[in-house]
């Protein structure tokens, strides 16, 4: 089967490229390289792989790039709500026009199924703070970046349900841990480097919950819905990450301290934050069996150890960002 990654050298993606590899899928990364290719140097010359740069918004390159693929994990996009406020038009213009060309010119071109990134944040606040959402709770995003993300699932699994393609939706958690293209804008990532390097962390509204997935683990289950029965995923959306694994702000830093010595937390009181909610996993657990390999922890561990061995440079360099 032969794979086409969009985003192929992102923080997802990247990692996604390497683990299709490792169970010998054809890879075909589509990138346009907006923070640069270093994460794919190491599989250039693997003979199972093949890059092509390019934007989703461009129809050549889209049609280029769909050559003889099977099946489309898409993941480019604008990424994380401070980069599509900051770039709207550009985001628009990715997240929708790019994505419903794409996955049009999939269809047309034979593409067997199309598994779509996209976000825990559209359920944006809780109704019931004591409660958890599950994929039938109402969708309320509060940013253009979940906006679009609700929009275009919306198109595959509805308006185009009856579409040839099998397409599902996977609404990520908040991504954390090391990728060939780390990122320190990410909260886990950003607290842990902030506890190293500065030694201190302040938290605005300690008591706001988010769900937390490894990267790896993300990545995970999009090798899981490629290689998952179609009647089990045709049309359908799955939270991805672990129950267990809501953390409010408070808990998170809570786990910094706890392996990085000497933090010093500074408490910034803040009572309203549009995003607010804890996310129930077990519908992808019981119905495709899927469940995590890396806790929270793991990940804080990681970028620590990262960032004591000096070989990042300058953790808060623009190009670990991704505003």
């Amino acid at each position: 089967m032969r794979v086409l990654v969009t985003g192929g050298a992102g923080y997802i993606g990247s990692v996604l490229v390497r683990q299709l590899l490792d169970k010998n899928y054809q890879v075909r990364a589509f990138d346009s390289l907006k923070f640069g290719g270093e994460a794919l140097y190491d599989v250039m010359l693997h003979p199972n792989f093949e890059f092509i740069k390019g934007d989703v918004r461009n129809a050549a390159e889209v049609a280029e790039a769909l050559k003889d693929v099977d099946a489309i994990a898409h993941l480019a996009a604008i990424v994380g709500d401070p980069a599509c406020k900051k770039f709207s038009d550009e985001a628009r213009e990715t997240n929708w026009d790019g994505s419903v060309a794409l996955f049009d010119a999939a269809e047309k071109a034979g593409v067997k199924k199309f598994v779509f990134a996209s976000t825990c944040s559209n359920y944006g606040k809780m109704p019931d703070p004591d409660s958890f959402v599950v994929e039938t709770s109402e969708l309320n995003p509060v940013s253009l970046y979940a906006e679009l993300k609700v929009k275009f699932e919306d198109y595959i699994l509805q308006q185009r349900k009856d579409a040839n393609i099998c397409a599902t939706a996977l609404r990520f958690s908040t991504v954390y841990g090391f990728s060939p293209r780390i990122r320190f804008d990410l909260t886990v990532n950003e607290f842990t480097r902030n506890a190293t390097i500065n030694g201190k962390q302040e938290i605005w509204g300690a008591q706001f919950w988010r769900p937390y997935c490894h990267v790896e683990d993300l990545a995970r289950a999009v090798v899981l819905v490629l290689e998952s029965p179609e009647e089990k995923v045709k049309a359908n959306v799955f939270n991805v990450g672990s129950t267990e694994e809501n953390y409010n702000k408070g808990m998170l830093i809570e786990a910094v301290c706890a392996i990085v010595p000497n933090t010093e937390v500074n408490y910034v009181e803040m009572n309203e934050d549009p995003r607010d909610y804890r996310v129930n996993f077990d519908k992808i657990k019981n119905e495709l069996g899927y469940t995590i390999t890396k806790t929270v922890p793991d990940g804080i561990k990681e970028i620590y150890k990262l960032l004591k061995t000096g070989v990042v440079t300058d953790p808060f360099e623009k190009r670990f960002s991704n505003i």
